[in-house]
């Protein structure tokens, strides 16, 4: 079967949506691209990505071990969605047109493939990303092994119970803060720890935890009709709604204190570009979800709502914030 590169560019970017028909005609890279929700995937690379940059920046950089945690943390987010579809599945969750089978091809739900290939998919996954993972554990210290099992256990339990019981976003913040941008500048410099990359990376974490809060916003009420009780499920939509925007405050706030108190050089401010779409991502969130799609809202988007408003914004704050960073460590080398 033939390559379909134009198609993995496709959804590299976004979760494209397929039918029976046209998933047998896929190549398996576009496939398993489709099955893991790759579009996602972008903000566990720049997480990786930052750990990286941050940890040439700091005078000691480990080429090697940074190509091993970065591909292995792009592996463990995409076994992540591959099990959150499992889990979901046997539980009965994603029955009776549920939200996640409607926003894009549950492989699964929708009878794409067998139980025993989907498991196949996630094993193949999860063991390479297990195995970056091993590689880093022993030829490291005792602490990669440490991290390493932390990761693991939230990759495996995130979707039950966390999510159930409203640690679920925390978890996000965990994971992809201190853990993802943190643990990679631990492999990737020699070793070292940095509070300063530690709050840094907790700042940066906030983004994708408010796209997850988007979306736990969207299917709020048939979360709580099936008892999973995610954070905006505990605390209500509008309050949900509203923290989303404080959280990207925060954001700005927190970053700029890192650059006025001498953490990081000014060309990380370039972050202010993004604030024009912060302004008009932000505007649906002043207002209830609607309950049907609105006249001038894209068909083929629906229902996907709060969250797409909210990932579009993370990806256009992320990208500026990494390339402030990358301008941030040329600063430094040559200084």
């Amino acid at each position: 079967m033939a390559l379909n590169i134009a198609f993995w560019g496709k959804a590299l970017q976004t979760i494209p949506r397929v039918s029976k028909e046209e998933w047998s005609r896929l190549d398996i890279i576009s496939r398993w691209l489709v099955a893991t929700r790759s579009g996602v995937i972008i903000m566990t690379a720049i997480s990786a990505m930052l750990g990286g940059l941050l940890a040439f920046a700091s005078g000691t950089f480990n080429s090697l071990n940074f190509a091993v945690a970065f591909f292995g943390l792009l592996l463990a987010h995409a076994s992540n969605n591959l099990l959150n579809d499992w889990t979901d599945h046997r539980r009965g969750v994603d029955k009776d047109n549920y939200f996640r089978a409607q926003y894009g091809p549950h492989i699964l739900e929708h009878g794409y493939i067998t139980p025993k290939r989907f498991q196949l998919y996630i094993f193949s996954t999860l063991i390479l990303a297990m195995a970056c993972g091993a590689y880093l554990a022993v030829t490291g210290p005792i602490t990669v092994l440490y991290l390493g099992l932390t990761g693991l256990f939230f990759l495996l339990f995130y979707t039950w119970p966390l999510k159930y019981i409203g640690l679920g976003e925390p978890t996000v913040v965990l994971v992809w803060g201190p853990l993802m941008i943190g643990g990679t500048y631990f492999v990737s410099s020699g070793y070292q720890w940095s509070w300063d990359v530690a709050w840094l990376s907790a700042l940066y974490a906030i983004g994708p935890t408010s796209v997850i809060f988007g979306k736990h916003i969207d299917k709020l009420k048939q979360d709580r009709a099936k008892k999973i009780f995610t954070l905006p499920v505990i605390i209500g939509e509008n309050i949900a709604r509203y923290a989303t925007l404080v959280m990207w405050i925060i954001q700005y706030i927190g970053i700029a204190w890192l650059v006025f108190s001498g953490k990081l050089t000014w060309p990380v401010l370039v972050i202010v570009f993004a604030l024009p779409y912060l302004i008009k991502k932000g505007k649906p969130f002043m207002k209830k979800r609607p309950e049907t799609k609105p006249d001038n809202y894209e068909a083929e988007a629906w229902p996907l709502y709060f969250v797409r408003y909210a990932f579009e914004y993370n990806k256009r704050f992320s990208l500026l914030f990494l390339l402030g960073i990358i301008i941030h460590v040329i600063l430094t080398k040559l200084t």
